[in-house]
């Protein structure tokens, strides 16, 4: 059976992120202008931090030029945390979104929005919010089955809503030998004697 460049990446990350205590949350490869990107989300319980998300950028980095996975052409790494308003498609996703403002797609149409109270592997107890502040919240089960999408909502009057997503992207290049090479031509040939800077996204393009 035939896998895609998606299915290679996530074999080849999965192992590394559990070594390094994470979950491999999503995987994506888009066109970026003339060089392509590869986007890599992890989460852990209690969140991801700037170092951790730096040294897993770097051993991530490490095993890609080790691999053919992607190939010879240009591409740039970047390393993030799911963000704010992530998507709930797993039960350890409803344990991180404990405490939560949620808005959930039904299977059977309807939407609610509501606060995670208890999350365990078949579902959650949470506590619907009133219809446009009308009447009280009112607690129900809420079975994962039940549940076509959810996302965490941003509630910019908690205290905390600003540490949910205050590890930024980790932006890695990865250049193939031939761009390395003409990016050192461009560093030399420098009319007004002026050292180039390879480093900067604006050089390597």
């Amino acid at each position: 059976m035939s896998t895609t460049q998606i299915d290679r990446l996530r074999a080849l990350l999965e192992p590394l992120a559990a070594d390094a205590g994470l979950d491999l949350e999503e995987v994506k490869v888009t066109q970026a202008g003339s060089r392509r990107q590869v986007q890599v989300d992890v989460d852990a319980d209690g969140g991801v931090d700037l170092d951790a998300i730096a040294e897993f950028s770097r051993v991530v980095g490490e095993a890609l030029d080790e691999s053919d996975v992607m190939g010879s052409g240009a591409y740039v790494l970047e390393v993030g945390s799911p963000g704010a308003e992530r998507t709930l498609t797993e039960p350890r996703h409803w344990r991180r979104a404990e405490g939560r403002l949620v808005k959930a797609q039904l299977a059977d149409g309807t939407e609610i929005v509501a606060r995670v109270l208890s999350p365990d592997e078949d579902g959650a107890l949470v506590e619907v919010q009133p219809v446009k502040g009308r009447g009280r919240a009112k607690e129900r089960r809420l079975e994962y089955s039940e549940v076509a999408k959810a996302r965490v909502q941003v509630e910019f009057n908690r205290k905390d809503e600003k540490l949910l997503d205050e590890a930024p992207d980790f932006e890695d290049p990865h250049l193939d030998d031939a761009a390395d090479d003409d990016i050192a031509d461009d560093d030399i040939a420098d009319d007004d004697g002026t050292e180039g800077s390879g480093d900067s996204d604006e050089d390597r393009a």
